[in-house]
């Protein structure tokens, strides 16, 4: 590793790459060359989440990422993603026969693994001898990691967002309190009553909160969570179904995020992707959920 100082003439802001030495020095881990933090790392997510309309941009891996090689949703895949681009990612937990929470986004284990059936049919112990698939379908040496793993794995080096799939919130609010994670773990709610859930037991914790629509924009208002500990998804994109939305999210400091999973992800050219990343760039969205981070970075370069 080696010391980079803060330049001004980066135009791209990402948050959380950062560790510090004992002597409190900035010191970036396993980043890019050009890679530079705006200031140092604080103790409660909401300071890095915060929205300030300095154009800044954060990054979301889906999944983790998708690149040839690398399955989603597994910590390999997660690393060579961080060794190119200063990511956070959205991970997806769900449980196996002997409920214990591991990584996995489908119910069933054929599209991702060498597995086949209902990921809840199987205990642990029998997913050991499971290998991931790459997005071709390509088998790596690869295994399912449990969410236990990857919260570990991810401490002082990113954020990972947690997604709602089969696990109930007990069983994640559990395990965020056994590892005292809420430093740098995040939870997506869908409604007001699941982010008051999380916010009563841990009133530091950020959520990625669902308010793509005023209607639910209003719940999350009802719920009494204060919105620093949010940032909201607001849909594919932002247009004139959900400017209001994010107007009354930015007069609140709220970071509003895009996925572009199901939309420009899908394209098949490197090229034709690459324009419709930058187009999404111009609507000013402040995070981007991607299944190609990789992509995204290079696409914020040259905005």
């Amino acid at each position: 590793m080696r010391r980079i100082k803060p330049t001004k003439k980066v135009v791209l802001t990402i948050l959380f790459v950062t560790i510090y030495s004992l002597s409190g020095e900035v010191i970036i881990a396993q980043t890019p060359e050009n890679i530079r933090p705006r200031h140092q790392w604080k103790e409660q997510l909401s300071d890095h989440f915060q929205y300030t309309g300095d154009g800044s941009v954060i990054i979301s891996g889906h999944r983790g990422g998708r690149e040839e090689g690398f399955p989603e949703n597994s910590l390999e895949g997660f690393q060579n993603v961080l060794n190119q681009v200063p990511a956070i990612y959205e991970i997806d937990p769900r449980l196996t026969k002997d409920s214990i929470i591991v990584l996995m986004h489908d119910a069933t284990l054929d599209r991702t693994t060498t597995g086949k059936g209902l990921l809840r049919d199987y205990t642990l112990e029998q997913l050991k001898s499971v290998r991931l698939k790459d997005i071709n379908g390509n088998v790596t040496p690869y295994s399912v990691p449990t969410l236990e793993e990857v919260i570990l794995w991810s401490r002082n080096k990113t954020i990972v967002n947690l997604d709602k799939k089969d696990v109930p919130m007990e069983m994640i609010a559990a395990l965020i309190k056994k590892l005292q994670a809420e430093d740098h773990v995040m939870v997506t709610v869908h409604s007001g009553a699941q982010a008051r859930y999380y916010y009563d037991r841990f009133p530091d914790i950020m959520l990625s909160a669902f308010s793509r629509t005023m209607a639910e924009y209003e719940d999350l208002v009802i719920s009494g969570v204060p919105w620093q500990n949010m940032i909201a998804y607001i849909g594919p994109t932002i247009n004139s179904g959900n400017k209001a939305v994010v107007d009354s999210l930015h007069a609140r400091g709220v970071r509003c995020m895009i996925s572009l999973a199901p939309t420009a992800d899908k394209l098949e050219s490197v090229c034709d992707r690459h324009k419709a990343y930058l187009e999404e760039i111009r609507k000013q969205p402040d995070i981007i959920e991607s299944d190609i981070p990789t992509e995204i970075w290079k696409a914020l370069q040259v905005r």
